[in-house]
């Protein structure tokens, strides 16, 4: 498949999400490329393309995902290698971005790992990133290239829509998720509902007031990402103390600790909602559903190539039915 610039578009991968990555292949209608990445006895990260790329039109699928370290540097690595092939033009695809939340020196002496690793690719030699639903929009600043940024709500819409649940309140877990929360809810045309919380450790949260009503509704709980479920955790709490009915949870991005595990499952939500941007595990005793966004990243992939626009799919409101 040439692009409008007659060149051809190779999809490759490293070891962080390969299922995804075929997943992606498979609607592009492209063979995943060949490419050797494995690791050398003392740790160290070996890549080899294993065929032709010069000229071409390169997009790499790799979310930088735990183990972050790792694949991170698989993506650096390749990228690396890709450029010193000739490649045309390399896509960093990250269904997630890894030191996210490390995007503001909100303490003294700390690093802003975030804007660090943008600066990694870009060096490495990416010419434009494609992620999704990154933990805060300004990222896209700490690029000095292009970022297409999609969100998973129009895949989140669809799944909730068909379940008619009645008397719905979408809520957020703090004040940070409010512009995504408010974008649920005005897709739902329900009502909308903050958590306040106070962190208390990197994993421990402490939730002291809800501004909204929940009782006797059925809550939508949105978050971008969880991982210890720390948060989740405090939300539940107080939102069942208000009267809460069913608590469903939708959050793109889970990369659950045995810890987060743990605390999901004694949780007794209604149903665990997510998507395979990172690799899923089961979560026993817990009703889960992973929704599949290779369809929405490949898309974008096919329009990136052809030089199209591709504004529609990562404005948050695609989902809505007009």
């Amino acid at each position: 498949m040439a692009s409008i610039f007659g060149n051809r578009l190779q999809i490759f991968t490293g070891n962080a999400n390969r299922e995804l990555a075929q997943r992606i292949a498979d609607f592009v209608k492209v063979p995943i490329g060949k490419a050797t990445v494995s690791t050398f006895p003392d740790g160290e990260t070996f890549v080899r393309f294993d065929e032709n790329i010069r000229g071409n039109d390169l997009f790499i699928v790799q979310p930088t995902c735990p183990p972050t370290n790792q694949n991170l540097m698989e993506l650096l690595i390749l990228v690396d290698a890709a450029r010193r092939a000739s490649a045309f033009r390399i896509t960093a695809v990250l269904p997630f971005f890894g030191y996210a939340r490390q995007d503001r020196k909100d303490q003294p002496r700390v690093p802003i790992t975030a804007k660090l690793v943008a600066n990694l690719l870009v060096a490495a030699g990416v010419n434009r990133v494609l992620a999704m639903d990154l933990h805060a929009q300004q990222i896209q600043g700490f690029f000095d290239i292009p970022v297409d940024h999609l969100f998973c709500s129009p895949i989140f819409y669809r799944h909730i829509a068909e379940k008619k649940i009645p008397n719905l309140t979408v809520v957020t877990p703090d004040i940070g998720g409010m512009k995504m929360a408010a974008a649920y809810a005005q897709m739902f045309n329900c009502g909308l509902a903050i958590v306040s919380k106070r962190r208390l450790s990197a994993s421990e949260t402490e939730s002291t007031q809800i501004i909204g009503d929940v009782n006797n509704k059925n809550v939508l709980l949105v978050d971008d990402i969880t991982e210890t479920a720390g948060t989740l955790v405090s939300a539940v709490e107080i939102l069942r103390k208000q009267g809460a009915k069913d608590v469903y949870v939708g959050i793109p991005h889970t990369v659950l600790t045995p810890t987060g595990i743990e605390r999901i499952q004694k949780l007794h939500i209604k149903e665990l909602i997510t998507t395979n941007t990172t690799p899923q595990q089961e979560i026993k005793g817990v009703a889960t559903t992973v929704l599949c966004v290779a369809p929405l990243l490949g898309e974008a992939i096919l329009r990136i190539h052809a030089g199209e626009s591709v504004s529609s799919l990562f404005e948050i409101r695609a989902g809505v039915k007009t």
